[in-house]
């Protein structure tokens, strides 16, 4: 019941007392830009005081530093984000979202789709135009940049909250290997929760920036291996400027996929003593999956650990239990594979940043799977020293960002971030060759062009591909978008002449135009790759968000209640359990908690009448817990 005291005595602070607020608002500044690390299994915001001096981490309204990017429908068709959304997945598992982050940008057709699908409990389904997007019980189906929007909203909050005024512009990170259509799926996330993103920025290029503030002449490698994406990048640290030399990985890499070996490992194991086949079984493969996830992290500092999980299934009305003892020589077995994968991107990355490993003078860790000893001694080889672990691998890219956006504000001065594009764009030539125009690791911005011709006698327009990739054939490229020029003079093959020009934004954003140099007339675009949302459909859900933010908020109070009423319930089960004589008090909690599960089984019930009851068992739970003193 402690969680979250530290936020909620902030934001009474800042509502009720004048001076409070002024002097967050004196060291955070007006128009703030926060620093969010949108991640794919815990998001975080940080902001930089408005003096240059530090930079923080919010907490959120639980208390916490870290978000975890998980959106759920509840029952009553509420949305729930972060920690409540989390705490009620083993009972709504159909209709709890998480590691969505993998999924934008990408089209049902993509291969590692049929992957998520195998590991998620809820329905991912094509959008119109062939996007993967989310699907509840309902039928009702969200975007990934809808969802992610969602989350980025809980960092607005988080954020408004700790400042005690609007926060309206953010820098926001991304994996250094997305391509342009997960960074515009990114962008658009942002505007739907509210936010005008000033940057697009890479998160090893982030935390890069929060590792370097105070240092000179180094070259460094970023190892960042989080939730679901790996990234490695190598930077030049000179004088203030950050230059990214080369950036490669794998944005489908990451501890989820650690969480999914283990519970292959827990069915199996389960399979083979019960003769019970647990995958169809949702709500027990996510019991299994938390605990996955939580045997991954006490594994990080013990040999081995106790998984147990009571009452997993019913068979011919006998209850099964699920304990396993778990090594952490049998999980580093499983993860090997996984990790084994990180070498290549590090070898390419250092093979076009043109250096060897005895040029680089800091590894620096990023990413909660970082935290893995297998993972740090193979870090170790690959590199042939001792990586840096100085920072907090889930906050450091958050205060990256933090310091970007001081730096776009122009509260920090003498910074200079240099990057550059992961993958290489072109077009499709005669033969369905990729033609490279803008080549991988380019800095940004960035502007290139290449001539080209027709190849049929009299032909009055040309298609254009924009391909994104590194494969030489261009169907094996990432096709981000196609348009005409048309009204071409006819002529024979070969003869016209027509520029087509590729220009990035500093976000990483593209632009495209194809020119006649005969005629002069000109076609020009930018990519448009919204994860399957129109301009209309991002100012709609602009404006159903504002329209009903009153309602939501409420709703949302709603069920935190409610979680925290089975919460109270939960805890207070055990206490009695433990809790010898007193018969008297014990019978007046009873009837108490009856009242409240009554309560809770109303999907009417008001909240001042459960907060009552709560505020019931909590008093006697008290009264027990003093007379057994």
């Amino acid at each position: 019941m402690m969680r979250g005291c530290a936020a909620v005595r902030r934001a009474a602070r800042a509502a009720v007392n004048p001076a409070f607020r002024g002097a967050v608002q004196q060291r955070f500044g007006g128009g703030a830009v926060a620093g969010i690390d949108l991640g794919t299994t815990n998001s975080c915001v940080a902001l930089m005081a408005a003096d240059g001096s530090g930079v923080q981490v919010c907490e959120n309204a639980e208390g916490s530093r870290t978000t975890p990017s998980v959106v759920a429908v509840a029952k009553d068709g509420s949305i729930l984000v972060g920690g409540p959304a989390r705490r009620q997945a083993v009972t709504n598992p159909r209709n709890t979202f998480y590691a969505v982050k993998r999924l934008i940008g990408r089209r049902t057709t993509d291969a590692t789709i049929d992957k998520a699908r195998e590991s998620v409990p809820y329905l991912i389904s094509a959008a119109p135009n062939g996007d993967a997007w989310v699907e509840d019980q309902k039928g009702q189906k969200y975007s990934p940049s809808e969802i992610g929007a969602k989350v980025l909203a809980k960092m607005k909050e988080t954020a408004e909250t700790h400042l005690g005024q609007e926060c309206t512009r953010a820098v926001v990170t991304v994996p250094a290997y997305f391509n342009d259509q997960q960074r515009q799926a990114t962008q658009d996330a942002g505007k739907i929760a509210g936010f005008e993103v000033e940057r697009i920025i890479n998160e090893p290029t982030a935390a890069a920036l929060s590792y370097g503030m105070e240092k000179e002449n180094e070259t460094i490698a970023v190892f960042d291996l989080g939730g679901g994406t790996f990234d490695i990048s190598i930077l030049e640290i000179r004088g203030g400027v950050f230059e990214v030399k080369a950036t490669n990985g794998d944005t489908f890499l990451g501890g989820e996929d650690a969480d999914e070996a283990l519970l292959a490992r827990f069915v199996k194991v389960f399979k083979d003593k019960e003769g019970i086949d647990l995958k169809d079984n949702v709500v027990a493969v996510q019991r299994l999956r938390e605990a996955s996830e939580k045997a991954k992290k006490e594994l990080d500092h013990t040999d081995s650990t106790e998984i147990e999980a009571p009452y997993i299934c019913v068979q011919d009305g006998v209850p099964k239990h699920f304990q396993y003892t778990l090594s952490k020589s049998e999980f580093e077995d499983l993860i090997d594979p996984l990790i084994a994968r990180c070498a290549e991107p590090c070898r390419t990355c250092m093979r076009d940043a043109g250096l060897k490993t005895t040029d680089i003078t800091q590894v620096v860790l990023v990413g909660g799977m970082t935290r893995t000893p297998k993972v740090i001694e193979t870090v170790k080889r690959m590199f042939k020293k001792e990586p840096h672990r100085g920072v907090n691998p889930d906050e450091v890219v958050a205060m990256g960002a933090a310091i970007q956006g001081s730096v776009i504000q122009g509260k920090t001065s003498g910074l200079v971030l240099v990057d550059v594009t992961p993958l290489s764009l072109g077009t499709e030539i005669v033969g369905g060759i990729f033609s490279r125009i803008i080549k991988k690791n380019s800095t940004i911005p960035c502007k290139a062009s290449g001539t080209y011709t027709t190849n049929e006698d009299n032909q009055s327009a040309i298609a254009v591909k924009v391909l994104q990739g590194e494969r030489e054939v261009a169907a094996h490229n990432k096709l981000l978008g196609e348009f005409s020029l048309d009204g071409l003079p006819p002529l024979p093959k070969g003869v016209p002449k027509i520029e087509i020009t590729f220009e990035i934004d500093v976000n990483g954003i593209i632009n495209v135009t194809a020119l006649d140099k005969g005629t002069k007339k000109q076609c020009q675009t930018k990519v448009q790759s919204r994860g399957g949302l129109s301009d209309a459909d991002i100012e709609r859900m602009i404006k159903d968000a504002e329209l009903n933010a009153a309602k939501d908020e409420e709703k949302k109070k709603l069920v935190e209640e409610r979680n925290l009423c089975e919460q109270q319930l939960r805890s207070t089960r055990d206490f009695m359990e433990k809790t010898e004589g007193k018969e008297e008090i014990k019978e007046q909690l009873k009837v108490a908690m009856s009242e409240l599960e009554t309560a809770l089984e109303d999907d009417e019930m008001p909240l001042d009448d459960l907060v009552e009851k709560k505020k019931k068992v909590s008093e006697l739970s008290g009264k027990l817990y003093s007379a057994q003193s």
